[in-house]
């Protein structure tokens, strides 16, 4: 059986002792897969993630990442997180090399100047999203798909074990959810990534994801997109 990247195990949570935004979720996501978590605003998907990142404590259960408590991680410099709306001030002066290279210096170089295998690891990431053309641009002159492949390429600068996009297509338009769907896909492909891809919506990725979840409240459905039809077409399998 192949190794876990994420477990959650009868996990609950609310915030700040009020309702339950998650009651008894069981999760195991395998290296290697590629996973869209799907599901209404207020479903509990950015919620899910957060407890899988140990960026929040469940109340019940327990959350595990790559074996070890998720919330006492000890390598989560190898973490890449999309948080929702990922940006910069629209008129910030940062090339996308700039904020690549921010991505690199999380890996623990924080200080001093970025060494050759920094540098080519930064080109290699910004080169993995197709904005070589682009590097030295600020990042306010690119439109919405390619500052979030932007920041996607901010997070392969550190070499991550582990992937996550909180709605990376949020405000885009359908060609850039597309463009950045087949991306997603040639990176898990190339790099064997675990990826996380978190949206209100899966159409862009359903042809691309091993697996779907659909949270609301809970796992309501875990499969294949393919299985998914009927389910989805039923309201009684949306309440928990």
């Amino acid at each position: 059986m192949s190794a876990a990247a994420v477990e959650l195990e009868g996990v609950s949570f609310g915030y700040g002792g009020g309702p339950l935004v998650l009651r008894g979720v069981d999760l195991r996501v395998v290296e290697g897969e590629f996973v869209a978590i799907a599901g209404p605003n207020g479903g509990g998907k950015t919620t899910l993630i957060r407890l899988a990142l140990g960026l929040e404590r469940p109340v019940a259960g327990r959350a595990l990442l790559f074996g070890e408590p998720a919330h006492a991680f000890s390598r989560r410099r190898t973490l890449g997180y999309l948080a929702q709306r990922s940006k910069l001030g629209t008129e910030a002066p940062a090339t996308v090399r700039e904020v690549v290279a921010a991505g690199r210096m999380a890996t623990g170089r924080l200080l001093g100047r970025l060494r050759a295998g920094d540098r080519r690891m930064i080109d290699e990431a910004i080169s993995r999203v197709g904005l070589e053309g682009r590097a030295d641009s600020p990042l306010h002159t690119l439109s919405g798909g390619q500052q979030q492949r932007a920041f996607i390429a901010k997070a392969l600068a550190a070499e991550p074990s582990l992937l996550v996009l909180d709605e990376p297509t949020a405000g885009v338009d359908a060609e850039a959810q597309e463009t950045l769907a087949e991306l997603l896909a040639h990176l898990h492909e190339e790099l064997a990534a675990t990826i996380l891809y978190v949206s209100h919506e899966f159409g862009a990725v359903e042809r691309y994801v091993q697996r779907l979840l659909l949270v609301n409240g809970a796992i309501v459905f875990d499969g294949k997109p393919s299985e998914l039809p009927d389910i989805w077409h039923d309201p009684s399998h949306l309440h928990v």
